[in-house]
């Protein structure tokens, strides 16, 4: 009796053993997102969503970083880092994606998943995932300026960096439009660089409003974009005399919003893209793929599209922007 009971105690023992070594071998995996900034809201909300993947996946470890400053070189730098540390998958949000293709290249030679996001020109990745076609969205956020300023007069375009793919591709949208449907629309000052900071596009809009006091229009780029033109055409006492429209988090827009400062914003869910990124992050070390017409079961990505990248890798689009005036902003409490 006492033998088998030492038996069993023993095989109890190698069995825990074993569900310890299984759950540490699980766990071996880890997907890391990497943003282009940390400490800005639209990132922190994009970290809500790599926290709740990472809740929703426990045999996966899952964590956002970035550099504390919208910087290529640091951001290099953190991938260089998590390349050397054998991450088994990284998430990125490219500051600037040439910068980058050295780095995840390397990352993909030594078996590391590599996911982009906002970034459909990135050569050197797997998947590059996609709220919505870019270029449409520029477009839609013109047509409202366009409607706002009776389509005519003088407008100006901002872009939190020119070495961001999908902010170039928004403001060309947005460009095109104007000059195929509103001939009398007048771009005074086409792409103008606020480096994905606040305080600096409050300082360019003030500036282009002194170099044109009867301009009628802003489409905004960065999400921190139409904050720094709202300040600008508050405190200058603008409201409703300039139209204001680009892409913003309704917590940070609301007053100027419901100021008159910002006409409209629009936007896809940050979060929803952070959970997307590592979702299909997974699928990658699964040995999965994204096939055309899946629903990743993510609203604004229930049947996305899929188209070859410039590299071997593939470019998922969904349907996720959404439009946001002062009269439906609370209901995005984000």
């Amino acid at each position: 009796m006492k033998l088998t009971r030492l038996g069993a105690a023993l095989a109890a023992g190698v069995l825990t053993v074993g569900v310890v070594a299984a759950a540490q071998a699980a766990t071996d995996e880890t997907i890391v997102t990497v943003v282009k900034v940390t400490g800005i809201n639209w990132f922190n909300r994009m970290d809500d969503g790599v926290k709740e993947f990472a809740k929703d996946n426990p045999d996966v470890k899952a964590y956002q970083t970035g550099p504390g400053r919208a910087d290529a070189a640091q951001q290099l730098k953190i991938i260089e880092d998590l390349i050397a540390k054998k991450v088994t998958a990284i998430a990125v949000v490219p500051y600037d994606p040439p910068t980058l293709e050295p780095a995840l290249k390397k990352a993909m030679d030594r078996g590391i998943k590599v996911v982009t996001h906002e970034a459909d020109n990135e050569k050197n990745t797997m998947v590059d995932i996609e709220a919505f076609d870019n270029t449409a969205y520029g477009a839609g956020l013109n047509e409202r300026l366009a409607s706002c300023m009776h389509d005519e007069g003088k407008w100006a375009v901002l872009v939190g960096s020119l070495g961001s793919r999908s902010q170039v591709q928004w403001a060309d949208g947005g460009i095109g439009n104007a000059k195929t449907k509103y001939p009398k629309m007048n771009l005074v000052e086409p792409k103008l660089e606020t480096n994905n900071d606040g305080e600096r596009a409050y300082e360019v809009a003030k500036e282009v409003l002194r170099k044109h006091p009867d301009l009628k229009g802003f489409q905004g780029s960065s999400s921190l974009d139409v904050i720094g033109i709202g300040r600008a055409v508050e405190e200058a006492g603008l409201q409703g005399k300039i139209c204001v429209y680009g892409t913003g988090l309704p917590t940070e827009a609301g007053k100027f919003l419901e100021s008159g400062a910002i006409n409209g914003i629009a936007f896809w869910d940050p979060k929803l893209a952070g959970i997307a990124m590592n979702k299909i992050a997974k699928m990658l070390l699964d040995g999965k793929t994204v096939e055309n017409g899946a629903d990743l079961g993510i609203p604004g990505y229930t049947k996305v599209t899929v188209a070859k990248g410039p590299g071997k890798g593939i470019i998922v689009r969904g349907q996720g922007w959404v439009n946001v005036d002062k009269s439906n902003y609370k209901q995005y409490p984000f």
